[in-house]
């Protein structure tokens, strides 16, 4: 095929594979903290979509309405992974150049 220099094609895949672990292994640093309920429930994910803490305000423990409480529990995991999912979106699209994320693999 004329004008399409494969050297150049395989550089290029191989820079945006590097760029692309980069920001993987960046996501490593991130967490998002969200909340629910006013603040009764608060949560932190890392950047790995893992839980990694929970607080719940000793207000909100009411045995006569656990569903409430189930319910900011989730509303606030939720927000925390909504979050996390932002922040990988726009590290693997800097790192492609805007050619989607979507990838294989990936927690995001």
């Amino acid at each position: 095929m004329a004008g399409i220099n494969m050297q150049q094609l395989m550089k290029q895949a191989q820079q945006m594979q590097k760029k692309l672990a980069e920001a993987q292994e960046s996501m490593n640093e991130v967490t998002v903290d969200a909340s629910a309920g006013g603040g009764m429930v608060k949560v932190t994910v890392d950047g790995n979509m893992q839980l990694q803490s929970v607080t719940i305000d000793p207000d909100a423990l009411d045995p006569e309405d656990v569903d409430m409480l189930q319910d900011m529990i989730v509303a606030a995991v939720n927000e925390a992974y909504r979050g996390v999912a932002e922040i990988a979106n726009k590290r693997m699209s800097a790192a492609t150049g805007g050619m989607g994320t979507g990838m294989p693999g990936m927690p995001f």
